[in-house]
């Protein structure tokens, strides 16, 4: 017994030489006693050879008629020396007559057993933080996180009653019961639960929360490709991995939006599949994964008010319907600029910690102080050739590097999709090519990632898209047919967009000498199939850069939107839209994206003027051939 089991409830006072006699709690077991201390008992039986004795609850034993001065009958109280315990587990005491005595009152401080730990069939005590409560048709299930894992506790009141109803998600709790079996895992069926506070409660807090963060370290892993610029990034990625290890370690749901495009698929796939890799390893339902992340598409360069609607909707329904905590949100290939901060205000409203990986041009000022971490080349000096794909994969062996040889033409695919013309490219496809991709397969597995993401629109197609990128993907064969069945039909229906459109293309040449292309999307491209107004400005785009080799500036344009491609003229998309929106006054001019890529909203009838104002900021921009759209088309 320690100093920190008893409290005195008399005097305490080191200096103090009165005997001590031990009153234990109901709940104080053979763990809570020592030989030759004094206890406070009660008699409980009367036999020819002495009398049997409580000190607890679960406490029993013998004192001999030879060691007993008076006659008891059940009930009475007298005071005990104990002395022996025997190996059988019986308990023998001493009648003890102290005159003088000090009382000190003992709790119960079980032995408390790692949940990693728990064998079946024994009864066990485990300490930890709740992050579950799950009310079923029959026993509450509580789920109880420790520093080494999370186990479900199931509590009865009555079927389908809350039992023990002051327990709240994130209290910390000290819970006892029977270990049994439940599809293959351990579960415990609990005999008493408490929440611990003070003292206790924080002791528990800090072991759990020591626990969790010596376990989330994100693996060591080496990077793919040597590049300079990329390792400033890796810092914040490791951060950014260990939140998210964290995560499945708490037991928190992870809900993945991004980009609807190849860079934004071949960022968040390889995350999803490491983190559900992960969360097989740590819980012990196999539905883990189904109800611990979930990834969607947002067709949006930002954070649409409608996706994080639905987003906080699914989130609260889930804490309400499965007693689940709020999600980590995790914004992909999105989540940089000003336009995401309506979105990101409404979750502030609840416990939503948002963490962003992103290669669009920022606006730090704007979204920082929402974010919880916050991942962006420009952020360290760098750019949009670092493509968010590339840092995700680097971000997925963090999590989980057993996945390294699946995700070796990832970086690739990523890169040629996003049109990136680092310098490290051609390493990156020697990369893929070592593991059996040549640069044309890499281009159709980007294309055929596009088509998808333009027919899936808000869908995830987990299967689908891991048999195109070839991620987490069991038939090497149907990902070979799926990638040329998809990169055929996209490639046709491109051809047939630019044909439509050809003669209703619009040229000039602008005072700084650039050619500029426009052309009304909404009158003469096929509307509601593929490609999308993007891809088909970014298209045409390409097509004329390589007909004409000037420096040229590219507009798609409806009835509300635009869409910008540049190469060769120092555009700042993003500085041009901040501008356009105090100058045309309303105008209702939004968007943004990359330096020389992105897109712009307006009000209906306010087009004309919005387009000329944005033709003449084009026309004063100075020309730099070292400036190309052709490094990333993602928007």
């Amino acid at each position: 017994m320690t100093a920190g089991n008893a409290g005195d409830s008399g005097t305490d006072r080191a200096d103090d030489s009165r005997p001590t006699v031990y009153d234990l709690a109901p709940d104080c077991t053979v763990e809570d006693i020592e030989v030759d201390r004094y206890y406070h008992a009660v008699v409980n039986g009367v036999v020819e050879y002495g009398v049997f004795v409580d000190i607890s609850d679960e406490v029993s034993g013998l004192v001999h008629e030879s060691n007993l001065d008076g006659e008891y009958s059940v009930g009475d109280r007298l005071l005990v020396r104990l002395n022996e315990i025997r190996e059988n587990g019986d308990i023998a005491f001493d009648e003890a007559a102290l005159g003088d005595y000090r009382t000190v009152a003992v709790d119960h401080r079980p032995t408390v057993t790692p949940v990693e730990n728990l064998d079946i069939g024994e009864t066990a005590t485990v300490e930890g933080a709740v992050t579950q409560i799950k009310q079923t048709a029959g026993p509450t299930v509580f789920r109880c996180c420790d520093d080494t894992g999370i186990v479900a506790c199931t509590a009865f009141e009555e079927a389908g009653v809350r039992a023990h109803p002051e327990v709240e998600l994130d209290d910390v709790v000290r819970i006892s019961g029977t270990v049994e079996e439940h599809e293959g895992s351990p579960q415990i069926e609990v005999d008493s639960l408490s929440k611990l506070t003070g003292d206790d409660g924080t002791e528990v807090r800090r072991r759990v929360d020591a626990g969790l963060s010596e376990r989330a370290a994100p693996n060591e892993v080496a990077p793919l490709v040597e590049w300079d610029a990329f390792d400033t990034l890796r810092p914040d990625l490791r951060g950014v991995a260990r939140r998210l290890r964290r995560a499945v370690l708490e037991g928190r749901p992870i809900r993945v939006r991004h980009h609807a495009d190849g860079d934004g698929m071949c960022a968040s796939l390889p995350v999803q599949v490491a983190l559900e890799r992960f969360i097989r390893s740590v819980h012990d339902d196999d539905d883990a994964p189904r109800h611990l992340i979930k990834r969607l598409p947002s067709k949006a360069p930002y954070y649409e008010m409608e996706d994080v609607t639905r987003d906080l909707n699914f989130a609260l329904e889930g804490r309400e319907r499965h007693g689940q905590q709020l999600p980590l949100l995790l914004m992909l290939d999105n989540g940089s600029t000003e336009e995401d901060v309506p979105a990101y205000e409404n979750l502030a409203h609840y416990d939503v910690p948002i963490v962003v990986v992103d290669h669009h041009h920022p606006d730090p000022g704007a979204v920082n102080d929402l974010l919880d971490a916050h991942v962006n080349p420009y952020l360290h000096g760098e750019d949009y050739r670092i493509t968010t794909g590339m840092m995700c994969v680097e971000l997925a062996r963090m999590i989980d590097p057993e996945i390294t040889d699946e995700l070796r033409h990832v970086p690739a695919v990523a890169g040629l999709a996003d049109r990136s013309k680092s310098e490290t490219m051609s390493e990156f496809v020697d990369l893929a090519t070592e593991a059996g991709y040549d640069r044309g397969d890499l281009v159709r597995i980007g294309e055929a990632l596009d088509y998808a993401a333009h027919w899936l629109r808000y869908s995830e197609g987990k299967t689908l898209v891991s048999d195109v990128l070839n991620v987490d993907c069991d038939d090497e064969h149907r990902h070979q047919e799926l990638v040329d069945f998809l990169a055929d039909r996209a490639e046709r229906d491109i051809d047939r967009q630019l044909a439509a459109l050809e003669a209703h293309v619009e040229h000039e040449r602008l005072d700084n000498d650039a050619r500029l292309y426009r052309v009304d999307l909404d009158d003469f491209a096929h509307r509601f199939t593929y490609p999308a107004p993007g891809k088909t400005t970014g298209n045409l785009h390409d097509r004329k850069v390589e007909e004409t080799g000037d420096p040229v500036i590219t507009i798609g344009y409806g009835p509300d939107f635009a869409v910008l491609r540049s190469d060769g003229v120092r555009l700042d998309i993003p500085e041009m839209v901040s501008e356009l929106n105090e100058e045309v006054v309303g105008g209702g001019v939004s968007g943004g994206g990359h330096l020389v890529v992105g897109s712009i909203k307006f009000v209906k009838g306010m087009r004309g003027e919005v387009i000329d104002a944005l033709v003449e900021k084009m026309a004063d921009a100075e020309l730099d051939e070292a400036l190309s759209s052709a490094t990333v088309l993602d928007t």
